[in-house]
C-alpha cells in the first residue's frame, strides 16, 4: 500500500495507475495527449520524485509521462514478484501500449538505461530520440565495492531491507551538492520505503545486477547491447554527472560514445550519481534546446 506521506509528494502531479499481472503500476502523465511524448525512466532507488524539476519544466510543452517501476514509488511493491530487468521492460511495454505513445523521446536514468533501451532496442520505430543520464544498457564488469556488499546473503537483505542502507547511503554517496538533499528532500526519496516490504524492489535491483557469467539477466543486457546499434540514427543527448562513483566518467561514459559516436554529449562537473537532482537548472536547458533543434529530424 502507498502512504499518506508518500502520495503526497506527486500532489504537484497527477497519480495514475495501470493494472498488470501482480499489482498496480503508478505513472504519471502531464500534459495534453497530443503533444509529443517525454517519457522519463528512473532507476534504484529513486522513482518518479527524482524527475520532478523536468516534469516541471516541459508538462506546458509537452506530455511528460514518468513511470515508478514495480515495487518502486507509489506502484505496487509485492512480495512475490519477478523484479528482473526483463519484467520491468515488460511493464514499460504494456504502458507504451496503454498509452498509445509513438514518437516519443526516452529519457533515462541508472537502471533505467538498461529498462529503456531494453524497450526501444525492442520498438525503435515507437522512438524518435533519446537522453542518457549516468546509467548503462550494457554489461562492464565493474561495480562498486558499497554496492557489491548489499548483495552479500543475508546481510545485504539486512543491510538494504532492514536499515535501509541503500538510499540513505545515496544521500552521500550518489551527489556532489549535499546540500540540495534538505530534511524535504531527503523525506521525498525515502516517503515510499518506510520499512522491510516496502524496500523489496530496492534489494531486488541489487541483485539484479548480472555481474556473474550465467546470471540470467546477463543475457538479456547482452541482446540489449547487441541491438544498440538500430537506434544509431536516432537523435541522442548524453548529460553527464562527473563525480558518478558507479556510472563512472573514465569507463561508461566513453562505451556510449563508442556505441553512439554522433551522439551529444555534455559532462557536467560538480554533479554525482544523481546528476538530475545536482544539476536540474544546467539540464533543462540542454535539453529544451536538443529537442527544439531535432523536433524535425527523421528518426
Amino acid at each position: 500500500m502507498v502512504t499518506g506521506d508518500a502520495a503526497a509528494f506527486t500532489r504537484p502531479f497527477a497519480s495514475h495507475w495501470l493494472e498488470l499481472p501482480g499489482g498496480r503500476y503508478h505513472y504519471l502523465d502531464e500534459g495534453a495527449s497530443d503533444r509529443p511524448a517525454l517519457v522519463m525512466v528512473h532507476g534504484n532507488p529513486t522513482w518518479a520524485f527524482y524527475f520532478r524539476h523536468l516534469v516541471s519544466a516541459f508538462r506546458e510543452r509537452y506530455r511528460v509521462i514518468v513511470p515508478d517501476h514495480m515495487g518502486c514509488g507509489l506502484s505496487d511493491k509485492p512480495r512475490d514478484y519477478p523484479y528482473t530487468l526483463e519484467q520491468h521492460i515488460r511493464n514499460l511495454e504494456a504502458l507504451v501500449s496503454h498509452l498509445d505513445l509513438e514518437g516519443m523521446t526516452l529519457l533515462m536514468h541508472d537502471w533505467g538505461g538498461a529498462i529503456a533501451m531494453g524497450y526501444a532496442t525492442r520498438h525503435p520505430d515507437s522512438v524518435a530520440r533519446c537522453v542518457v543520464f549516468n546509467s548503462a544498457a550494457f554489461y562492464l564488469p565493474r561495480c562498486p565495492l558499497r554496492i557489491r556488499i548489499c548483495r552479500v546473503p543475508v546481510f545485504g537483505a539486512l543491510l538494504v531491507r532492514g536499515m535501509n542502507g541503500f538510499l540513505h547511503a545515496s544521500f552521500r554517496y550518489a551527489t556532489s551538492r549535499p546540500e540540495r538533499f534538505s530534511e524535504e528532500v531527503r523525506a521525498g526519496y525515502l516517503a515510499p520505503y518506510p520499512d522491510w516490504n516496502s524496500r523489496v524492489a530496492i534489494h531486488a535491483f541489487v541483485k539484479d545486477i548480472p555481474l556473474e557469467t550465467r546470471h540470467p539477466t546477463r543475457g538479456i543486457l547482452d541482446d540489449i547491447d547487441r541491438k544498440l546499434a538500430s537506434l544509431s540514427g536516432k537523435p541522442m543527448l548524453i548529460l553527464w554527472g562527473a563525480d558518478d562513483f558507479c556510472f563512472t566518467k573514465t569507463h561508461f561514459l566513453p562505451e556510449w560514445r563508442r556505441r553512439f559516436a554522433d551522439a551529444e554529449c555534455h559532462v557536467l562537473d560538480g554533479t554525482g550519481h544523481y546528476v538530475v537532482e545536482d544539476a536540474h537548472e544546467r539540464i533543462v536547458p540542454l535539453i529544451d534546446d536538443f529537442l527544439k533543434r531535432t523536433a524535425t529530424r527523421p528518426s
